[in-house]
């Protein structure tokens, strides 16, 4: 009897990492676009006669609509799916960074921050939301740290093509080269992105790889009370609280950090921001290869996540005293930790959210903490411009200033730890009931 002819298996495809790709990108683009004004903020406070103070009230009305457009977000990209939604986000946000072209004045520039907050809100609900539904979760935190690295892309990026467009092109056209081009990732996310299993370059096999974690034992849309009455909910929340303002603080103030203390100028910060950002990068990755690592070695989601969590923390607590040293490149070694282990805090925090919550609620739950961030940033950012201004009316040096934000730095990444363990003793997802 002649025997069957074999069949090979079909191809394991690994499509899900093009998403991965488009997912950092859309992060790169989204930091770029975030991190231009702070950039150009030493020459525009020049140019238009601003105290710091006024560049701190400005940068506070991003903060005031990224809290305000969070709170929404999520839930919207829960109900429109992630496709539409973040597409919609993302070309909206760039619009408003060319916006800032417009403006000449103080109020002019704060309705434009508050246009970018807004429209930048859908940027981390999108892409968890985006990770969840492509990726199972022992990878989730290798990808959020991919994601995640490229808001140190994208801030790596602005201090080395500000400086030659400005000085080629000046301030307006730097902000409209650099909000037009990220509106190429649109055309790419509308063709490549859906579903995995309406996807036609995902294998079988790789589908079936995407879909091995247990089924979610919520299924339906999570109402909002329901998600705010667990305590997974609100360790991601104060977790988020505590750090997203010090991350968003050295976005915004660190080129002004320099030029204050080291008498730095827009043409030198550029190789410090570049080393703080490249290490970051690594920082991001790093932190969520560690959990990865770990539970592939056997160890629990918990223990797992907790441990990359703690290592991430021990490596801030230097940052409390970069004001006191006196040679610029002593504090770029010093942020760059810091701002690496923020990165793989972050990554795993934002995992956190899938290993609690059933997709339906991912970007409910990314949105509503990424509103506690922000409020925490704003209240940062209210007491930086508080203290700026009671420095000048005293006629008193800065240093202090940034002396008490980087002891603020340090403190607030110890009680995100606290706060996230006592909350959160044992992760594990929410209950149906």
């Amino acid at each position: 009897m002649a025997s069957l002819p074999s069949v090979s298996p079909a191809p394991l495809t690994r499509f899900r990492w093009m998403i991965c790709g488009l997912l950092f990108s859309a992060i790169t683009v989204n930091y770029v676009d975030r991190a231009l004004f702070g950039q150009l903020a030493p020459e525009l406070r020049k140019t238009f006669g601003w105290s710091s103070g006024e560049v701190a009230d400005i940068l506070l009305w991003f903060e005031v609509a990224y809290a305000i457009g969070l709170a929404f977000a999520g839930r919207i990209l829960d109900r429109v799916g992630t496709k539409l939604g973040l597409a919609v986000s993302f070309a909206a946000w760039c619009l408003a960074s060319m916006l800032h072209a417009g403006m000449a004045t103080v109020l002019g520039f704060k309705f434009a921050r508050f246009f970018l907050g807004i429209t930048e809100a859908g940027a981390f609900p999108g892409v968890t939301k985006a990770t969840a539904e492509w990726f199972p979760r022992r990878e989730r935190a290798l990808v959020a740290g991919f994601y995640n690295s490229g808001s140190n892309v994208g801030s790596m990026i602005v201090p080395v093509i500000t400086p030659w467009l400005f000085f080629s092109y000046g301030w307006q056209w730097t902000f409209i080269v650099v909000g037009g081009a990220g509106l190429i990732w649109v055309g790419f996310w509308l063709v490549y992105f859906s579903k995995p299993a309406e996807q036609p370059r995902v294998s079988p096999a790789e589908l079936a790889l995407i879909q091995s974690d247990p089924a979610d034992t919520i299924t339906e849309i999570m109402p909002m009370s329901r998600i705010l009455a667990t305590r997974q909910a609100w360790s991601f929340i104060m977790g988020k609280f505590f750090t997203d303002m010090i991350f968003r603080w050295n976005i915004n103030l660190l080129p002004l950090f320099f030029v204050d203390h080291f008498n730095l100028d827009i043409k030198k910060i550029g190789p410090p921001f570049f080393i703080i950002y490249l290490t970051a990068g690594f920082g991001s990755v790093g932190g969520g290869w560690l959990s990865s690592a770990l539970i592939n070695r056997g160890w629990s989601i918990n223990a797992s996540r907790k441990t990359a969590m703690l290592v991430c923390i021990l490596g801030v607590l230097p940052v409390m005293f970069t004001s006191v040293v006196t040679q610029p490149w002593m504090a770029v070694v010093i942020l760059s930790l810091m701002m690496a282990c923020h990165q793989g805090w972050s990554s795993n925090l934002y995992t956190s959210i899938s290993d609690m919550f059933p997709k339906q609620a991912v970007g409910a739950v990314a949105g509503i903490g990424g509103t506690a961030g922000s409020i925490g940033a704003i209240a940062l950012l209210y007491l930086t411009s508080d203290l700026f201004k009671s420095a000048k009316a005293a006629g008193a040096n800065v240093d202090h200033v940034y002396t008490v934000i980087f002891i603020i730095a340090g403190a607030a990444y110890l009680a995100a730890l606290a706060c996230f363990h006592f909350l959160v003793p044992k992760l594990e997802p929410v209950r149906a009931e």
